[in-house]
């Protein structure tokens, strides 16, 4: 869905390229272009482009949205906060066809049944947007991604929601999330942490590319199919990907096993501490980022930042504010199992609700035998 920055490296030369008025002929084609997925963060969920051929013209360009600079000064900080400047770039086709084909993810083409007033206007206002401060956007993970950037310019041009998701809508932004991660299970872990209640919504909005390759076969305009054609550019290869096992939820069992067991004061005291920080970035992020995905994160509950109050006493040990602040925590706790039983991701989380249970159980039932 991101594209790495140097996946255009002719960025400059092609925005320069276009940016004089062009009339298109007749043989001009628009086309959705949808990106296979890959193995590294920021292709897990694909990619979405808009392609405009036109061989009288010698014009082959692919425009896509969700580009960024990795040596943007406080990169990290910009991107939790929501406010690192994204932008539209254009690439050559055969550029832009050779990074995918060397990644080894597949590219699917769908031309779209346009006139040529309204092929020339897209064309015209993609180009006008390389040349304006509409260039610029901030990034939202499901509201301004690369997907429903490229659905929200063609509805513009056919002056219609014509692109929508199929209503009625039964499932969340995090249900159809969720399966893109599997082979990844930290990733998939921490996405699914730091998300609060927004993805658990149903999911309106178009914002993966698969999800947009899907719709547009049905999708009409005019009563008429508004794709034409749809073809397959590239087919990836079968992927030798083999997940790690250290990357899996066993490496979090044994983890918490060790802790479980060991039953040292000072390595709870560790633990505690590093649970109750999570809690407190869960809690605070949202004061801070734009992000709307990252407020309301009830995984807070689990990750509480109760924990760090829970710490001092540990270490101060003073029995009744132990006893106190452990049975708010393990009350919240049960509060979150109950609400966590219809969520998809419920099962990543469970060695963390056991485990937090018995830490926290066996420290009240301890601090009440002394």
């Amino acid at each position: 869905m991101i594209k790495k920055i140097h996946f255009f490296c002719l960025l400059f030369i092609s925005t320069i390229s276009f940016c004089q008025t062009i009339q298109l002929s007749n043989e001009a084609k628009v086309s959705i272009l949808t990106c296979g997925t890959g193995n590294e963060s920021y292709s897990l969920y694909g990619h979405t482009g808009i392609r405009i051929k036109d061989e009288i013209n010698n014009i082959d360009v692919v425009y896509n949205y969700g580009t960024f600079d990795f040596n943007t000064p406080n990169f990290i900080l910009k991107f939790v906060k929501g406010d690192l400047q994204y932008f539209v770039s254009t690439s050559y086709y055969p550029d832009f066809e050779y990074s995918y084909r060397y990644e080894n993810r597949s590219i699917y083409q769908q031309t779209l049944s346009l006139s040529q007033e309204k092929k020339q206007f897209l064309f015209d206002n993609l180009n006008n947007s390389l040349k304006s401060e509409e260039r610029f956007y901030m990034y939202k993970f499901i509201d301004k991604n690369c997907t429903n950037m490229v659905v929200d310019k063609i509805n513009y041009v056919l002056k219609d929601s014509v692109i929508t998701t199929k209503k009625p809508v039964e499932i969340s932004y995090r249900e159809i999330l969720f399966p893109y991660s599997k082979d990844h299970f930290f990733e998939q872990l921490g996405i699914n942490i730091i998300f609060g209640a927004k993805v658990d919504k149903k999911a309106d909005r178009l914002f993966l590319p698969f999800e947009l390759l899907e719709v547009l076969k049905e999708t009409k305009h005019n009563n008429q199919l508004l794709i034409t054609n749809t073809e397959t550019l590239f087919e990836a290869k079968p992927s030798s990907f083999t997940p790690s096992i250290l990357n899996s939820i066993y490496t979090v069992i044994v983890v918490l096993l060790l802790i479980v067991l060991v039953n040292k004061k000072s390595l709870n005291l560790i633990y505690f501490t590093s649970i109750g920080l999570i809690g407190l970035f869960l809690c605070s992020v949202g004061f801070y980022s734009f992000h709307e995905e990252v407020t309301w994160n009830y995984n807070a509950l689990l990750f509480n930042p109760l924990y760090l109050i829970l710490s001092y006493y540990l270490f101060k040990e003073n029995k009744a504010k132990i006893i106190l602040i452990g049975k708010v925590i393990f009350g919240l706790h049960i509060i979150y199992v109950l609400y966590m039983l219809n969520k998809v991701h419920l099962y990543l989380l469970l060695p963390f609700i056991i485990s937090h249970l018995y830490l926290v159980g066996r420290l009240l039932l301890s601090n009440k035998k002394r």
